[in-house]
């Protein structure tokens, strides 16, 4: 197994493990056949997920309210008319006032501050999503290679349970002809085979299935490729427990909660702002028809007992404030429970790995050649021959879902930790 860094999002890099060599192609893909490593689908993800291209609109929205809430508040123009259309000396438009004015309101509390703070948290935590959003798809993306990896292998175990069924039936065919085999046995060992046949098939059909749901990652229908290059039995380096969990802490899973942080403490700020009253300014010029004179005007205004209005606002944003540092504490637990769990997991299934390959396979496959050459003696009975192959393709089952199960764990822990296992 090769390990690969994939830059990621502004700072943090997306962090996955590539599967690399040690297995061949099933048997039936032509050798001219296009295959897909994990590297290419990481790729093709990146570039196309529609999961991760949306967040380029989220950014585009977040800056265009960074650029409304820069603005200073609206100047206004203002036309007034009085003492016209009236009765007496005030009929007609003989003796009219016209006041144009200019008028804008003067913000107070730092609100124009505190809205461009709020707007930079959202922004920065938009960030965060998007890295923390990556490491999921790609996560889920590498699962899934892993799955799609380990069902490939188990066609070749089928193929090799086919070709064990196919040569025993042969043997005991022989034995038939020569009287030492009932017919019987010879009818079990044809419905072996075509159990066998069956397996096959319906692992071809679920190896379509998940080629499809790979495919549906970089937003295509129909995989361009026929099978996948990688190996299930090789893996990184082991880490400790507490040196992954204290990555963990400064993930992007956990910065979206410290981004939430600022967010609030940006809200409570713009809370506070808003018991501040703005004034509101006016000036112009007025106009005495009647007498041809004009006097400049202006006035200021401000609103009473905002500060009391605005209590309950206050407290709300505090109280929001408060509820992030508690959540952020009960996802640091869940995250640590996940990550104890897929650390332990991926220990036993490397251990289970090796034991399985270094010992018991080699005793049972050597069982199976003895079992077979006593059979076909004579000494052993066809039960015990069966036993011995089907006791030899579990266990090759059990090291193919062993080695799986591994190197998903080591996938989701990767995830959580946003590093590679293999630094």
């Amino acid at each position: 197994m090769r390990f690969i860094t994939l830059i990621g999002c502004r700072k943090v890099c997306v962090i996955v493990f590539i599967l690399a060599g040690g297995l061949l192609p099933p048997v039936g893909y032509a050798s001219t056949d296009t295959p897909l490593t994990l590297k290419d689908a990481i790729t093709q993800t990146l570039a196309q997920n529609p999961q991760l291209y949306q967040y380029r609109f989220v950014n585009d929205a977040l800056n265009a309210q960074k650029q409304t809430g820069a603005l200073r508040p609206a100047m206004e123009l203002e036309l007034e008319v009085e003492n016209f259309a009236g009765s007496g000396s005030f009929k007609g438009l003989d003796g009219p006032e016209a006041t144009l004015s200019l008028s804008s309101v003067i913000e107070m509390g730092g609100k124009r501050k505190a809205r461009m703070s709020l707007v930079d948290a959202r922004i920065h935590q938009a960030e965060w999503e998007q890295q923390a959003t990556t490491l999921d798809v790609l996560g889920e993306l590498t699962a899934s290679y892993i799955e799609s990896l380990a069902t490939q292998a188990n066609i070749q175990l089928a193929e090799e349970s086919l070709a064990l069924s196919q040569s025993l039936l042969k043997t005991v065919k022989t034995r038939s002809n020569k009287g030492a085999t009932p017919e019987a046995e010879v009818m079990r060992a044809q419905a072996a085979v075509a159990r066998a046949e069956i397996r096959l098939a319906a692992l071809v059909e679920r190896l379509e299935r998940q080629k499809v749901r790979l495919a549906r990652f970089w937003g295509d229908t129909t995989p361009a490729f026929s099978y996948l290059e990688g190996s299930l039995f090789v893996f990184g380096a082991s880490q400790g427990f507490n040196q992954l969990y204290a990555r963990v802490k400064t993930s992007p899973t956990i910065q979206v909660f410290a981004s939430e942080a600022r967010i609030k403490d940006a809200e409570v700020t713009l809370a506070r702002a808003g018991g501040r009253s703005d004034l509101t300014w006016r000036a112009g010029i007025r106009r005495f028809e009647e007498t041809g004179d004009s006097a400049f005007t202006a006035g200021l205004s401000i609103p009473l007992f905002s500060k009391k209005r605005n209590t309950g606002e206050v407290k709300a944003a505090l109280a929001n404030r408060n509820a992030v540092d508690y959540a952020q504490q009960d996802l640091l637990l869940r995250l640590h429970s996940q990550l104890f769990e897929a650390y332990s997991l991926r220990q036993q299934s490397i251990a289970a790995v090796n034991k399985t390959e270094n010992e018991i396979i080699p005793a049972l496959e050597n069982a199976l050649k003895l079992t077979r050459k006593a059979y076909e003696n004579g000494r052993y009975r066809y039960l015990d021959l069966i036993a011995a192959q089907e006791e030899l393709l579990a266990t090759k089952q059990a090291h193919i879902d062993a080695a799986s199960t591994a190197l998903i764990s080591q996938a989701l822990i990767e995830n959580l930790s946003s590093e590679s296992l293999n630094q």
